[in-house]
């Protein structure tokens, strides 16, 4: 059976220090794909060494791919070309990571050999047709669940076409499938999407040397160039900051320095909605790293007010909503979130499992199709469940700062997808948490 873990944090404390929150997941896998990809040999500092990011790497290694490390964050990837990859021996295992898999249907449609991609429980309930139907009309051939779920099983084909494809939800995964199907299709792939999404492939893939066309709300690739080497330094991560900007905003006496934070424009809807709560963030030391930018926050404990969340930092900001709902809780008044109906489809219904947690701990939390609503008031210990997703149970760690009780959070193991030595680095800056493993 699998090993459970268990989070107990105590009530009470505050954050300080200066800190460096573990690399931006989302450039980490990028970083591994187009290095395989590309000529010559890629150098990564900063790679992110979770469960998500080491699943990419091994798909990659198992497609032929010589990779060394990770080693204190440090990769070697010695790429293999554009049609350098191997048939794997064996199905491609991609944990519990949601893009890998939708970045490799994408990436794997137009290779020439067959490969099946598999996951764990959770991500093999995640939705597949988002990739794999417009995948189809550019002459791709994957076979899915008759729910459109993992198993995915990628068959060759004659070639790829590009299409113009407007995406029905802003998705920076789909966004990203079809750029990098797009790179082996014949002609012109173009994707518009509804709202800005996380750019990371449009900016690495010219790092490489990639020509991206960037039009308003549409992006485009031509088919047939060749990637060329360069070394990466990954920029801390917004998404696991998200969890100390929250915590040092809600704990009385707070006063937490976080560096080399990623400071990417589609990614940065947490600073947005925190400061339009009343939070005290200062960014300063803004530059940029490898076509990234990057800075230091300071934070400082600051009385947090309820808002309704404008629904254009929605995608800005799709991850850090479970750390968003603990703020929430801790403000004086109502916030209301509209438009988030993706948190649905996440590693769990965050929306409902946020509000199952919150509830338990006293809060008043009320989902709603697209959203939540939160009345801000006393937050009481307990115990929730995080359901096998790590940043819920992230976020209700950070809860305990501002609950009058003991809170014990269940199935955490999968921290380590997103954020090794989480329980460490916060336990290091003041918060009371410690882990039980048991069976």
């Amino acid at each position: 059976m699998a090993r459970k873990l268990l989070f107990r944090v105590s009530p009470g404390g505050r954050l300080s220090g200066d800190i460096r929150v573990p690399g931006d997941k989302s450039i980490s896998h990028r970083a591994i794909m187009l290095g395989s990809l590309a000529e010559g040999t890629t150098r990564v500092s900063g790679f992110l060494e979770g469960d998500d990011a080491l699943a990419t790497l091994r798909a990659f290694r198992a497609m032929g791919v010589r990779i060394e490390g990770p080693e204190a964050g440090r990769v070697t990837i010695h790429g293999v070309g554009m049609h350098g990859l191997q048939a794997p021996e064996a199905p491609l295992d991609l944990g519990n990571s949601g893009t890998s898999m939708r970045l490799l249907c994408g990436l794997l449609a137009g290779q020439g050999f067959e490969v099946t991609l598999i996951g764990d429980e959770s991500l093999s309930r995640r939705p597949m047709k988002r990739v794999t139907e417009p995948l189809a009309r550019m002459g791709a051939e994957i076979n899915s669940t008759p729910k459109g779920t993992a198993p995915l099983v990628i068959r060759p084909v004659d070639g790829l076409r590009g299409i113009d494809y407007d995406m029905p939800v802003a998705s920076a995964q789909v966004k990203s499938c079809l750029l990098l199907a797009g790179l082996y299709a014949e002609g012109e792939t173009r994707v518009s999407e509804p709202a800005p999404t996380r750019d990371h492939t449009e900016r690495m893939l010219r790092g490489f040397g990639y020509e991206v066309g960037i039009d308003g709300p549409q992006r485009w690739v031509r088919g047939g160039g060749r990637l060329s080497a360069c070394d990466i330094d990954v920029p801390a991560d917004i998404s696991s900051a998200a969890f100390f900007l929250v915590g040092a905003s809600i704990a009385e006496g707070s006063d937490l320095t976080l560096r080399h934070v990623g400071m990417n424009p589609t990614r940065d809807g947490v600073i947005n909605i925190l400061r339009a709560m009343g939070a005290d963030i200062e960014v300063g030391n803004r530059r940029e790293v490898g076509g990234e930018p990057v800075a230091d926050l300071r934070v400082r404990a600051a009385p947090l007010r309820g808002i309704r969340i404008p629904e254009d930092q929605v995608p800005l900001a799709i991850d850090e909503f479970p750390a968003l709902f603990v703020a929430a809780a801790c403000a004086e008044g109502e916030t209301v979130l509209t438009g988030a109906e993706e948190l649905r489809v996440k590693e769990s219904d965050r929306i409902q499992v946020m509000a199952d947690g919150l509830q338990a701990l006293g809060v008043r939390a009320e989902p709603t199709p697209d959203g939540i609503v939160i009345q801000g008031g006393p937050i009481g210990g307990g115990r929730v469940d995080s359901h096998g997703d790590h940043r819920i149970a992230m976020a209700f760690a950070m809860a305990a700062l501002r609950a009058d009780g003991e809170i014990l959070i269940d199935d955490c193991a999968n921290v380590n997808t997103s954020f090794p030595g989480f329980v460490e680095l916060a336990a290091g800056c003041g918060l009371a948490i410690g882990q039980d493993d048991h069976a």
